[in-house]
C-alpha cells in the first residue's frame, strides 16, 4: 500500500494555501476585520479548524449548495454537520417558520404543533411521550439529570471518543492503564471526570458489565453508532445487549440520534428495533433551527413525575426560557412531515452510497490504506486500511495534516467536507452529479498525492 511522501505532502499543502489566498480576497478582508471584534476572527472558537488562512464568509446557501463572499459556488458536504441534512433553507421549512414569525416566535405556552410533532416523533422512535430544548446538548444534559433523579445514583458510562455536545460528562477518556481522564482539548472541567463518568470501549460488552456491576451507574449514554472520531458500526447483537445490560443493573439507556438519523426517518433506534428509555436528537429536525427533544417510556415518565413537585418543577436545572419556543416546533412539524420524509430518505441514502462507492473505488485505484464507512446518507472516510471497531482505532487513524490538506484542496476545487473529519452527508436537494463531480475531484488530489 501506498505511503505518503510527508515532504511532498508539505509541498502540496503550500500550494493550496496560496490558492486559497488567491480565489477567497473577500473573505480575506472580512476576517481582518473580524479579528478586532471576535477572539481569532471567529464567532464560535471551532470555526477556527476550517482549513486555510481563514474560514470562508458565506453570502448565500440553498438546497445542496452555498456562495462565498467572493461569488464562488461549492457543493456543500458538511451540511452544517447535519444540522442542514434537509438542504439549507428547504421550502416547506421556509414557509412554516415564515408563517409563524408572523403568528408568534416564543410566548412560554404550548401550540397545537407541539402535538403534531410528538405524534411524529412517537411514530418514528417509538417512544410515546416527549420533551423539546434548544440543542440536543440541552435534551442531553436533562436526561441525565432525570436519570440520577430516578435512580439515585451518579455515575454516567460514556463510550471512549464519544461526542455528545457539550455535555460535561461526556468529555473523558480511557489513559493506557484504562481509567477515566479527562480528554485532551477539555477545558475548565468543573470537576474531576472519575466524579462523574466512566469510560468504555464501544463494542466491548465485557467492559460494559463491568462497569455496570459496580453499581453505581444512572444511565448510559451512546450513539448507536460512532460518527464524530470516524463513523464506528456496532458489531451484530451489540446495541440489543447493552440494552438488556443496563436492564438487568437498573440504570436507565439512552441513545443518542442526532447524527444517526441519516440511516432512515427513525434512525437506527427503528432499523434495529431497539427499546432505549430515552432518546435525544437535534438539528437536522428543525431544518436549521436551533432545537432539540427528548421522547421517554411511559415507565420512566411515571418515575420522574412520582419525584417532581409542581412547585418547583422550574427550578431544578430542566428547560430554558426558549425550550419548546413556537417558531423551532413549527420548524420541526414542517421538517419532519414534508422535508425528512421515507421517499427523501430513499433517495439521499442512494447518494449516500454513490459517494462511497467512489471513494471506495479511488481509494482501490491507488492502493491508499484508507477505509470509507457508511451510515446511510452519511458516508467517511479515514485513514486506516480496515473499519474500526472502537473509538480508540478510529482516533488513532487520524491524521491532522493531511486531513487539513484534503479538506483544503477540496475547498479550493468547490467541495466543503466538515471541519472535524472527512464526512460527507447527503440532502434531499444533492444530486448524482454534485456526488461524481465529489469523486473525480477526490480522484485527482489522490494522483497527486501519490505521484512522487
Amino acid at each position: 500500500m501506498k505511503i505518503i511522501d510527508r515532504e511532498h505532502l508539505k509541498k502540496l499543502i503550500a500550494h493550496e494555501e496560496a490558492r486559497f489566498l488567491q480565489l477567497h480576497p473577500e473573505s480575506g478582508e472580512l476576517f481582518r476585520q473580524a479579528l478586532d471584534v471576535m477572539p481569532g476572527g471567529v464567532p464560535m472558537s471551532w470555526m477556527a479548524k476550517w482549513p486555510g488562512k481563514y474560514p470562508l464568509f458565506v453570502a448565500s446557501a440553498s438546497g445542496s449548495r452555498f456562495t462565498d463572499v467572493d461569488g464562488i459556488e461549492y457543493v456543500d458536504l458538511c451540511l452544517g454537520d447535519t444540522g442542514s441534512m434537509t438542504g439549507h433553507s428547504p421550502a416547506a421549512t421556509v414557509q412554516a417558520i415564515t408563517e409563524q414569525m408572523q403568528r408568534g416566535i416564543t410566548a412560554m405556552l404550548p401550540t397545537k404543533d407541539a402535538v403534531t410533532v410528538s405524534k411524529e416523533l412517537a411514530r418514528r422512535f417509538g417512544l410515546p411521550l416527549w420533551q423539546f430544548t434548544v440543542s440536543a446538548t440541552d435534551a442531553n444534559r436533562h436526561v441525565l439529570r432525570y436519570s440520577r433523579l430516578i435512580t439515585g445514583k451518579q455515575k454516567i458510562i460514556v463510550i471512549d471518543r464519544c461526542y455528545h455536545g457539550s455535555v460535561d460528562e461526556t468529555f473523558a477518556t480511557l489513559d493506557a492503564g484504562g481509567n477515566t481522564v479527562k480528554r485532551e482539548g477539555n477545558l475548565g472541567a468543573p470537576v474531576d471526570l472519575q466524579a462523574t463518568t466512566r469510560v468504555v470501549e464501544f463494542n466491548d460488552l465485557s467492559a460494559m458489565e463491568a462497569a455496570l456491576a459496580l453499581g453505581d451507574v444512572a444511565a448510559i449514554l451512546m450513539e448507536p453508532a460512532m460518527t464524530n472520531v470516524g463513523i464506528v458500526l456496532p458489531a451484530d447483537g451489540y446495541l440489543e445487549a447493552v440494552g438488556k445490560l443496563a436492564e438487568k443493573y437498573g440504570a436507565v439507556w439512552i441513545i443518542d440520534e442526532t447524527h444517526t438519523i441519516s440511516v432512515g426517518p427513525g434512525g437506527m433506534t427503528a432499523q434495529l428495533g431497539l427499546k432505549p428509555d430515552f432518546l435525544t436528537i437535534g438539528k437536522a429536525i428543525g431544518g436549521g433551527i436551533p432545537t432539540g427533544t427528548f421522547g421517554m417510556t411511559q415507565a420512566i415518565a411515571n418515575r420522574i413525575k412520582a419525584m417532581v413537585e409542581r412547585e418547583i418543577i422550574d427550578t431544578g436545572g430542566i428547560g430554558g426560557t426558549l425550550a419548546g419556543n413556537a417558531l423551532s416546533l413549527a420548524a420541526m412539524r414542517a421538517t419532519l412531515t414534508e422535508v425528512l420524509t421515507e421517499t427523501n430518505f430513499v433517495k439521499m441514502i442512494s447518494l449516500g452510497q454513490r459517494w462511497c462507492d467512489g471513494v471506495d473505488s479511488v481509494i482501490a485505484e491507488f492502493d491508499l490504506p484508507w477505509h470509507c464507512s457508511r451510515l446511510g446518507a452519511r458516508g467517511e472516510y479515514l485513514f486506516k486500511s480496515g473499519a474500526p471497531k472502537t473509538g480508540k482505532e478510529a482516533a488513532d487513524a487520524g491524521d491532522f495534516e493531511l486531513e487539513q490538506y484534503i479538506h483544503l484542496r477540496l475547498l479550493n476545487d468547490g467541495f466543503l467536507l466538515t471541519p472535524f473529519h472527512n464526512m460527507a452527508l447527503m440532502s434531499p436537494d444533492s444530486t448524482e452529479a454534485d456526488v461524481d463531480a465529489h469523486t473525480s475531484a477526490f480522484r485527482k488530489l489522490c494522483a497527486e498525492l501519490v505521484s512522487v
